[in-house]
């Protein structure tokens, strides 16, 4: 099967419903007044989706291996975070670990992409002659 966007990839979608996630619990008062962070837990969780697009879009194998790297340091920055979030308050125990279970799915569907990657004989849309 060949995949045309990246809106099609498992991960990207799985990416795409944490980010959902974060913004909304962020979105209470009590998070949103600590501006920084909830500024930074945002730009970590949308990290995770937007560096799958970025290397799927650059339609190289290598490429898109480094960019899922990054995405998977930035999920585990999340999940970090969310250890944080809850220990200042702004989000239950039960919010911590649903979310958690969330970052580590998503952090294990990207390393089960990057292996097969490495194992593929495909080089990337770019390479083709």
């Amino acid at each position: 099967m060949t995949l045309s966007n990246f809106e099609d990839l498992e991960i990207w979608k799985l990416s795409r419903t944490l980010s959902k996630d974060i913004y909304q619990i962020t979105n209470s008062q009590e998070f949103k007044s600590d501006i920084r962070f909830c500024s930074q837990i945002r730009a970590a969780v949308g990290s995770i989706m937007d560096n799958i697009a970025e290397g799927f879009e650059r339609e190289g194998k290598k490429e898109f291996i480094q960019f899922l790297y990054v995405a998977k340091g930035s999920c585990g920055e999340v999940r970090s975070q969310l250890y944080r979030a809850t220990d200042a308050g702004y989000i239950s125990t039960e919010q911590c670990n649903s979310l958690l279970t969330q970052t580590k799915k998503v952090g294990s569907k990207i390393s089960n992409m990057i292996r097969y990657l490495k194992q593929s004989d495909v080089e990337g849309n770019k390479f083709k002659k």
